[in-house]
């Protein structure tokens, strides 16, 4: 970083997150406990979870532990490492596009400084791994390198051991390439490449639950799980419940009780599926309470001070604050994709040339936002999309009367 605004905000960044560690020790709770043990227990040369999971931020973790030792201070600090990571790709993919100086440093600024940022470096979460590969895939689609496509499937294999439904990036870069009228066979190469290349990653792991189950088993077995306990009568919030509470729930029964994990797993989604079928309106309003409680509900920061021993008004700040700055950023940016996609809409049926970037973060930000619809809604599930929401925002802030006042002179010697 050759500019001194960018590397001051960067140092300013990671002050800030070693301050929050220093000061705030996080103790891990719900799904975070489960990684740390698992974590713990590949490092010790144990069994790689049991499918029921995603594993692949713990076997990631897993290393950590097994070089540098087991303890949550090192996962901490790996989380640092990689919110650095992130503050590089950002910088790079910034530089790679065209717009002017001044959003460039607005983007990187509230990246750096956007609250979740700072506050999920004390938690064990596979989030900001997850944003890592994603980012460098962006970063990599947008470069002019050899095997550009082969490399992309390496990653979205890899990011798919943490997301099983990033394999689905492949068809993002499908409906890309079809909206920048490459030539379809070129299209269709791409995409094909990098969904076998992707496929041929994480086969290993397929083959490894499946011989331990015994039957086809794909990367994880709690696909079912949370499109059951998220679709039902009796989930009136678009959140987390209990799947026993569901009226004459699957998982009371004998057949489910006997069942391995890829049978219940398949029992869960066909149950889920027929509920859907039978009550669309009510799955649609769901769908929309779990997007409200993705981009606009600050719960996620509940987890990053567990265990702190925070007073109540602490928390209160921290929720207050966390809560305004995620609420204007992601409204802004939700408003900017329903205009920015009503714009390349018409760009396409004038055959219009249109923003290589732009679509490419719609398609992104879509490709998010109807697997939450459908599945479960938790404001952990927005931290993938805080670079693509504070791009939108960014550039409805810019036409503000206040940025047009002189701001780039402003924000150059905020720091100096």
């Amino acid at each position: 970083m050759k500019n001194n605004y960018y590397k001051k905000i960067t140092t300013l960044g990671i002050i800030c997150c070693i301050l929050w560690l220093v000061l705030i020790n996080t103790k891990p709770l719900s799904d975070f406990v489960y990684y740390n043990e698992l974590a713990k227990q590949i490092a010790n040369g144990g069994t790689w979870g049991n499918t029921y999971t995603s594993v692949g931020y713990p076997i990631v973790l897993g290393f950590i532990y097994k070089i540098f030792g087991s303890s949550l201070i090192v996962a901490k600090i790996f989380n640092l490492a990689l919110t650095l990571v992130n503050y590089k790709l950002l910088y790079s993919l910034l530089k790679k596009l065209d717009i002017n100086e001044t959003r460039r440093k607005i983007i990187y600024t509230l990246f750096v400084l956007f609250p979740q940022n700072i506050f999920y470096n004390s938690i064990l979460a596979s989030e900001i791994l997850f944003t890592t590969i994603f980012l460098l895939v962006t970063l990599i689609y947008y470069s002019n390198i050899k095997l550009k496509y082969p490399l992309i499937g390496i990653l979205v294999g890899i990011n798919t051991m943490v997301k099983p439904f990033f394999i689905l990036f492949f068809f993002a870069i499908f409906i890309v390439e079809l909206g920048l009228k490459i030539k379809f066979l070129n299209v269709l190469k791409h995409t094909v490449t990098v969904l076998l290349v992707s496929l041929i990653c994480i086969s290993p792991w397929l083959y490894r639950n499946t011989k331990l189950i015994g039957q086809f088993t794909t990367v994880s077995n709690n696909g079912g799980i949370v499109l059951y306990i998220n679709n039902n009568s009796q989930n009136k919030f678009g959140r987390w419940m209990a799947a026993k509470d569901v009226e004459n729930s699957v998982v009371l029964k004998e057949e489910y009780i006997k069942a391995n994990m890829t049978e219940k797993n398949k029992m869960l989604k066909t149950s889920a599926k027929k509920w859907i079928q039978a009550h669309p309106l009510q799955f649609i309003g769901l769908g929309f309470k779990r997007l409200a409680n993705t981009y606009f509900i600050p719960d996620d920061v509940l987890f990053t001070f567990n265990g702190a021993n925070l007073n109540k008004i602490a928390k209160i700040l921290i929720i207050s604050y966390t809560a305004l700055v995620k609420i204007i950023v992601f409204l802004f940016a939700i408003i900017g994709i329903i205009i920015k996609s009503k714009n390349i809409i018409k760009d396409l049926f004038k055959k219009n040339k249109i923003n290589a970037y732009d679509l490419y973060i719609l398609v992104c930000f879509y490709m998010f936002t109807c697997v939450y619809f459908v599945t479960e809604g938790q404001g952990r599930y927005s931290f993938s999309t805080i670079f693509i929401a504070i791009y939108l925002f960014s550039e409805s802030f810019m036409k503000t009367k206040f940025c047009k006042t002189k701001i780039e002179n402003d924000i150059s010697t905020t720091l100096n």
